[in-house]
């Protein structure tokens, strides 16, 4: 829709250059012809280097905005992005081309396709599982009973998802008025499993908000576990049952997650770390460590606070 026509419906004045938006973006990957927002300082940097055609921001920023990039002055960005992303959300049902399905793939009673699939050669769908519009499904899959994939996602070879799991699913982001009242941020992103990825039953990964939720190649997910919208999960993780990822943290390759641990959002874990069971990340980490508890600590401090509780309390 037009600019000055999405600025109108939102009620913030407008008076700049008038161009056809396309879509909501982040700072940093945002093209001339889509918006994005400010609303963390932390940006700053990135905004200066941003090519948006627009920007939801406070006044106060406006001066920091690069050459031909337009302002959209708000008291809050976030909360006018929130309102402006039910504009620019995808049909749930489209009318697009015919699924292509390949001759070798298995599909069972009561499995649900949406338009404009791919499903590969030596696919294998079993009884009620519900596939969405525009999904692909590499060769050599497995989707158990009743998973559920939403529109757009992208499955990899060979991988495996257990039954009821759900792939795609809107991540779990709201905007806050004055009053307290919880302003949806529709997802208009996907998720994307490289090769070789098993994801076991009953877990949940949300589509991003913009662009993606990355799980790369040869990551094993257990039973019960959540990843939230944006995350990205570097090549042969283990994410062990009930562990969980806010929304926007990374993951480096060989990462393990003992049951029950969890991370904050916007986070990077790095290569080859391991956080122990029910350990609780609130920073970025490097890798290469062992960590435990909550505060985290490197593990072998862990189990030195452990023993001194210990002996205090058994005097």
């Amino acid at each position: 829709m037009k600019l000055s026509v999405l600025t109108k419906a939102l009620e913030i004045p407008y008076s700049g250059e008038d161009f056809e938006v396309i879509a909501i973006n982040t700072l940093q990957d945002a093209s001339a012809d889509e918006i994005s927002f400010l609303d963390n300082k932390k940006y700053i940097d990135t905004l200066k280097e941003t090519k948006a055609g627009a920007v939801f921001i406070k006044e106060e920023f406006v001066p920091l905005l690069p050459a031909g990039v337009e302002p959209i002055v708000s008291k809050n960005p976030y909360l006018s992005m929130a309102y402006a992303s039910k504009y620019f959300a995808f049909d749930l049902i489209r009318k697009t081309s015919a699924s292509k399905i390949s001759k070798s793939a298995i599909i069972q009673e009561n499995v649900h396709i949406g338009n404009g699939v791919n499903i590969e050669d030596n696919v294998t769908i079993l009884a009620n599982a519900f596939i969405g519009e525009e999904v692909t499904i590499g060769e050599g899959s497995i989707i158990y009973p009743n998973v559920t994939i939403y529109n757009d996602a992208k499955i990899g070879k060979n991988c495996t998802i257990h039954a009821n799991t759900v792939i795609g699913s809107d991540g779990f982001g709201y905007a806050h008025t004055a009053e307290g009242a919880h302003v949806k941020i529709y997802h208009n992103g996907k998720v994307v499993l490289e090769d070789n990825v098993e994801i076991g039953a009953n877990s949940c990964v949300d589509r991003a908000v913009f662009a993606q939720t990355l799980i790369k190649e040869g990551t094993k997910i257990d039973n019960l576990v959540q990843i939230g919208h944006n995350v990205e999960i570097g090549s042969r993780c283990i994410l062990v049952s009930q562990s969980g990822l806010s929304g926007s943290t990374k993951l480096g390759r060989n990462v393990v997650m003992g049951g029950q641990s969890a991370a904050a959002g916007h986070l990077e874990i790095g290569d080859f770390t391991t956080i122990a069971a029910r350990g609780g990340v609130t920073k970025s980490i490097k890798g290469g460590e062992v960590y435990s508890g909550f505060p985290l600590l490197k593990h072998k401090d862990w189990l030195k606070l452990q023993a001194k509780i210990s002996k205090f309390f058994n005097k």
